[in-house]
């Protein structure tokens, strides 16, 4: 009789997540967004969006950001959003190349932070690089307990370290014990 009843329980949670699974293939297609009406008018390295930044905060960035590009050829560029998004008319803005990383920080979703990396940067911070990037400063907690704007800029000085040392596998910072545990968890 308890056989039965798991079978039972077994097969009804089976149907279920069918059922829903089936409810997600006849959603509307997801579109990609693009509203270039949401874009400075000047240029600029930073779109502050949510206004996660003071405006000292934002200058200061915007200033080592372009001192940055200047002196490597890296460009690296920051979007925050909240409700709107200027969505893909990014990359035309800013001329996204395999050289540009481009940091999104959208408290909307589990983590804060997403990136788009050219080609270019994968032999040098491979994908392992961005995820762990992404992990440490963009959950939940390190953002509860410093800040969306920190979370921003941390990530950056990471990257902007490792592109200057020509590269890094794993991101600065860590000991190895608690990397370890880290990619563990």
């Amino acid at each position: 009789m308890k056989r039965i009843w798991i079978t039972f329980v077994g097969l009804l949670l089976s149907l279920g997540v069918w059922v829903i699974s089936a409810t997600d293939m006849y959603a509307a297609p997801l579109v990609a967004y693009n509203a270039p009406e949401l874009l400075p008018d000047t240029p600029t390295t930073i779109i502050d969006l949510a206004k996660t930044f003071s405006s000292i905060q934002e200058e200061k960035l915007v200033k080592e950001l372009a001192d940055f590009e200047a002196e490597t050829g890296w460009k690296l560029r920051v979007l925050t959003q909240f409700d709107r998004t200027p969505g893909r008319a990014v990359k035309d803005f800013w001329g996204l190349d395999e050289k540009s990383v481009l940091l999104v920080a959208d408290s909307r979703g589990g983590n804060l932070l997403n990136f788009n990396v050219g080609r270019a940067l994968y032999p040098l911070l491979p994908r392992t690089f961005w995820v762990e990037l992404q992990t440490r400063f963009g959950n939940q907690f390190f953002v509860r307990q410093h800040g969306e704007d920190q979370s921003i800029i941390q990530s950056l000085e990471s990257i902007v370290t490792c592109l200057r040392r020509n590269g890094c596998r794993v991101v600065p910072g860590l000991p190895q014990e608690q990397r370890i545990f880290t990619l563990f968890t």
